[in-house]
């Protein structure tokens, strides 16, 4: 992916500067292209991350996903250069960025990076009514 690329990630400013949130998306319909055999990968990807001064804005978001579609890429290269390009355009404060890939092989991969902003410390969390941990379990 090139730097036009995350060009077009759009932002827009964060409306709570103060205070540390958590921003979850799933991106449930990813496809790439093996680059081996050219055959479709499909992932569900889930990206978590607390802004800093931006936020990512939706419809950009989901182009730049669109634009691997007729891409050869490994699930290790593919998941590292998206957090490379969020993070260069949105410099959030944390960032975790999941890709679960379909089976390939007989072989499911999970790809899991993180990034955190240099001298950012999280606050405690805090679950209420077990929702996280039953929302997770439903992934």
């Amino acid at each position: 992916m090139s730097d036009k690329s995350a060009k077009e990630l759009e932002t827009f400013p964060n409306p709570a500067l103060k205070r540390d949130y958590h921003i979850h998306m799933q991106i449930p319909e990813f496809t790439c292209l093996c680059p081996k055999t050219g055959q479709p990968d499909f992932a569900i990807l889930t990206l978590d991350y607390i802004p800093d001064k931006k936020c990512i804005e939706l419809k950009s978001l989901k182009l730049y996903m669109g634009s691997f579609r007729n891409k050869g890429v490994f699930h290790e290269a593919v998941t590292n250069q998206i957090v490379d390009d969020i993070v260069k355009i949105l410099k959030p404060r944390y960032l975790r960025f999941t890709a679960r890939f379909y089976v390939r092989g007989g072989i499911f991969t999970n790809v899991v990076v993180e990034h955190r902003k240099n001298g950012w410390k999280p606050q405690p969390t805090v679950l209420l009514n077990n929702f996280e941990q039953q929302f997770n379990t439903r992934q």
